[in-house]
Order: C-alpha cells, then structure tokens, then sequence
C-alpha cells in the first residue's frame, strides 16, 4: 500500500481518508458509500447472516440492497420491528454501545392485565438477575379484560431485557415491536420491508 506516494507496511499507520492519497496495488482506494436503511422485522427471523438450520434470517428480506450491510444491535427471533442496518461502524457502536445510552422503544402486549404499581415497577426499575435495571418511560396504550398494552422506552441493551422485566412481575410477553431508536420511529413501514435513511435522520441518529 502506497500513502501519498509512499510506501507503508506498518498496519497501524493511521490515514485521513479526507487528505491522504492512498493507492492498494497500484489503484486509488477510495472510501466505501455509506449506506443506512431501516428494515420491519417480521417475528420468526434471525438477526443473523445465515443460520446452519436454514431458518429465514433478515438478509432474506435485504437481498436487492446492493451491498453488505450489518445490523446495529439484534432482535430475538420472535421480536419484531426496527432495525437499523448499516456498513457505518461508528454510528452502530454508537448505537449499541451501553455508554451512550440510546433510547429505544417498545410495543409490548402482556399476557396478563397490569396494575398501575405494575407499569410502575417498570419505571422505576425491576431487579434481575444482572441487577436493577435502569428507570424506563412506560405508557398504557391500552387494557382489555384479560391482558394490557403498553409503551416501554430503555436507555439500555441487556438480553431479552424486556422479556425479563415483565417475567419479573409475574406475567409474559405475548407481543414485542420494536418501534423507535433514537429519534427515528418506524412509522408507516410495512413489515418485512425497508427503506433507506433519509439524509436528515442520519444526522439526528449521529446526534442521538
């Protein structure tokens, strides 16, 4: 590899893409295009590449995207809703990374009708067995005789979290979607399909 006309073998040189000339076998390199899409995930696929039981995964529903892209955090299999794919590493770190603290939201359906002190507990924090978790926003959407809706907004990405959080009062999910990352919401998007990021929500997510 050649920087600015110069030979380089040390693999930790650092290069500024925006000022060096850099040429691999003797052609310019060039930084890759980023690419930012929001993809419905239907319940019942991996957040994975391939899977070696040959269960459909996300990039069944990617195929026409026209370059490979990552998934900035995973849903479980019977999760569905957003997820943000992209070839931007710093902005997925940014993403899934614990420190930042990027919001995160939820449509549940619990299998039972929840209190008030229930939602409560939610916002407040619920012990599990990797300790308290964070407090949450929580919204009643709505209550049927026998089960309840709700809205739930984390600042954290623990396994199977909300799962776990409603396990902890007794109940179980029978629903998840998620809806919202940041500041950017699912919207009208019909399931198992996606869309590029708009210019203007690649900067609110890069500021999220």
């Amino acid at each position: 590899m050649k920087v600015n006309g110069r030979v380089v073998r040390d693999p930790d040189h650092w290069i500024d893409m925006a000022r060096d000339r850099v040429r691999l076998d003797g052609k310019p390199l060039q930084p890759r295009e980023r690419v930012y899409l929001l993809l419905n995930k239907p319940a019942g696929y991996l957040t994975t590449y391939r899977d070696p039981q040959g269960r459909p995964t996300v990039y069944d529903l990617i195929a026409d995207v026209g370059t490979f892209v990552s998934p900035a955090g995973r849903l479980d299999l019977e999760t569905s809703g957003l997820l943000l794919m992209t070839n931007d590493n710093q902005l997925a770190e940014r993403v899934t990374n614990p420190i930042s603290h990027v919001p995160k939201t939820y449509r549940v359906k619990a299998s039972t009708r929840l209190t008030d002190e229930q939602l409560q507990q939610l916002r407040d924090g619920v012990e599990l067995s990797d300790g308290l978790t964070r407090p949450a926003r929580v919204a009643l959407v709505r209550d049927t005789e026998t089960h309840t809706q709700f809205e739930i907004t984390l600042t954290e990405g623990r396994n199977r979290q909300v799962r776990r959080m409603v396990e902890a009062l007794g109940a179980e999910v029978l629903k998840l979607v998620r809806v919202r990352i940041g500041p950017v919401g699912i919207g009208t998007l019909p399931i198992g399909k996606w869309r590029p990021l708009t210019r203007a929500e690649v900067r609110l997510m890069k500021g999220a």
